[in-house]
């Protein structure tokens, strides 16, 4: 089974994610540090519709950096278009770890969730 995480790997909950990713045999993974090597907009906005989020939803909004360019960017009651605007500029703003498989993808938080798609 192929597996992509979408990890920052300064994340506790995306590293344990992708020790469980590891952990599992067969699995094909590709680790794509999202802050390094963001996904576009398109791409973004399939991720979120697979795994039945909004952008709001999957939006960070504790925790520094993120916390405070929600307030700075004024995202609390913004668009979602505006709210994906903001992920383009600040990936930061994209919560983590996404997973996909063939079997869907997960906002893993917690990360056991991704046993879900595996």
């Amino acid at each position: 089974m192929k597996a992509t995480i979408w990890h920052n790997p300064a994340c506790g909950t995306s590293r344990r994610t992708l020790a469980i990713l590891e952990a599992t045999p067969d699995i094909q993974l590709a680790v794509i540090e999202y802050l390094r090597t963001p996904p576009d907009r398109a791409r973004l906005s399939e991720l979120f519709a697979k795994a039945g989020l909004s952008p709001r939803q999957a939006m960070r909004t504790y925790a520094e950096p993120a916390q405070s360019l929600v307030a700075e960017l004024e995202l609390t009651d913004a668009s979602d278009e505006t709210i994906v605007d903001a992920m383009m500029a600040h990936p930061i703003l994209i919560n983590r770890p996404l997973v996909e498989t063939d079997k869907g993808v997960r906002l893993c938080r917690p990360p056991e969730m991704v046993h879900e798609i595996l």
